[in-house]
């Protein structure tokens, strides 16, 4: 009976932890400044929207994933060493 009480509570806990998450999981805001998305060039964990499989900022998994994309001021990512305003 115990086992029992302690997986209902487990799953209970994971599915409130799972709604929180999908709370403030959501895409980066636009920025007030004129921008563009740069693809390839964001750190991980520091993306600012959707790819591989996730939909929100801040859920990349590798540095400078070709489809991971952050904010950058217009007309400088191209500029940028592995940059583009396109994915690859």
């Amino acid at each position: 009976m115990q086992t029992k009480k302690a997986l209902i509570g487990a799953a209970v806990g994971g599915l409130v932890a799972l709604a929180q998450l999908a709370l403030y999981a959501e895409p980066a805001p636009t920025p007030k400044f004129p921008a563009e998305k740069c693809f390839g060039i964001a750190k991980a964990g520091k993306n600012d929207c959707a790819a591989n499989g996730h939909a929100c900022q801040g859920q990349g998994k590798a540095d400078s994933n070709a489809r991971e994309w952050i904010y950058v001021p217009s007309g400088t990512c191209e500029r940028i060493v592995g940059g583009s305003v396109a994915a690859k």
